[in-house]
């Protein structure tokens, strides 16, 4: 016989009270219903139920194999429900927060691709450097640059977030010479509000991690206000790769300190722990893991 079916019988007859009841509500003759008890107790070597002509009750053992039956078939209604689920044509509105330059820059080129493969989905995307309360706010999800702090959501690892020092070669060309990170002490630089990139830069380097404070005649909140004064050659920049990629690539803007890396930073993409995610949710998720993963 089956496992499960056993099962199924077994529950419904302890919460009907008997073979006769559990059998009307399945549809089978208390016959049946008994040879699936047996079985079962046959199986697990131990009786369930205490049967007399005019009762049954549940015996000590009987009262915990129920509690973990009704476990077990709760989770196989769960996943036949996900399964269910899965096959769903994705409908709704998306509320998706994401910090100013990886939204953008990475997160608004790739979206149109989300929308064209599931038209029935809506989405509205904010952008902020604020850390949003997912859950007040009713965001579905929220992308997070940074260390995670315990929030209790379910963060799904992304690609680390890449950042770049760099500066015009007109202020180079007329600043003190710029070989380590300590000499920054001796320039202008553009601090990022709100982080801690207003006040101190992280490098890696040949004698290991290095952190220096620095100065800034201006700081902004959004990385396109810093890389507009870095291009007119108001200070030194450290901004993620993807603000700057373009003026790289004109030579606008140079790389500077060589000899010395700037750690990625973790990038995730957070939601509530709702066991049950809605396909709407699921399908986004599978494409920022895509896109961004």
């Amino acid at each position: 016989m089956d496992r499960l079916t056993s099962l199924a019988i077994f529950v419904k007859a302890v919460d009907l009270g008997s073979f006769s009841a559990a059998g009307d509500a399945l549809n089978m003759s208390p016959q049946l219903v008994g040879k699936h008890v047996q079985g079962l107790e046959h199986r697990l070597g131990m009786r369930l139920l205490a049967r007399t002509t005019r009762r049954q009750s549940v015996t000590d053992f009987g009262r915990l194999f129920y509690d973990r039956a009704k476990i077990i078939l709760a989770e196989v209604e769960a996943a036949e429900g996900l399964a269910a689920e899965t096959r769903v044509v994705p409908t709704g509105k998306l509320r998706i927060n994401a910090p100013v330059s990886f939204g953008m820059h990475t997160l608004a080129p790739a979206l149109p691709d989300f929308l064209k493969a599931y038209p029935k989905v809506d989405v509205e995307l904010t952008l902020s450097n604020r850390t949003v309360d997912l859950i007040d706010e009713g965001y579905d999800a929220v992308f997070r640059i940074g260390t995670l702090s315990d929030s209790g959501l379910i963060a799904r690892a992304l690609a680390p977030y890449r950042l770049s020092a760099c500066a015009a070669p007109s202020y180079l060309a007329s600043s003190p010479p710029l070989a380590t990170p300590a000499d920054l002490a001796r320039h202008a630089c553009l601090g990022f509000a709100h982080t801690e990139l207003r006040a101190r830069w992280t490098f890696d380097g040949p004698e290991g991690t290095v952190v220096v404070p620095i100065s800034s005649r201006f700081v902004a909140d959004h990385g396109e206000p810093l890389l507009r004064a870095a291009v007119a050659g108001l200070g030194v920049l450290l901004q993620p790769l993807e603000v700057v990629r373009e003026a790289l690539a004109d030579d606008t803007l140079v790389q500077i300190l060589h000899d010395y890396k700037v750690p990625s930073r973790e990038m995730h993409v957070l939601y509530a722990p709702d066991r049950r995610v809605t396909p709407k949710l699921r399908t986004f998720l599978d494409f920022a893991l895509d896109a961004f993963g």
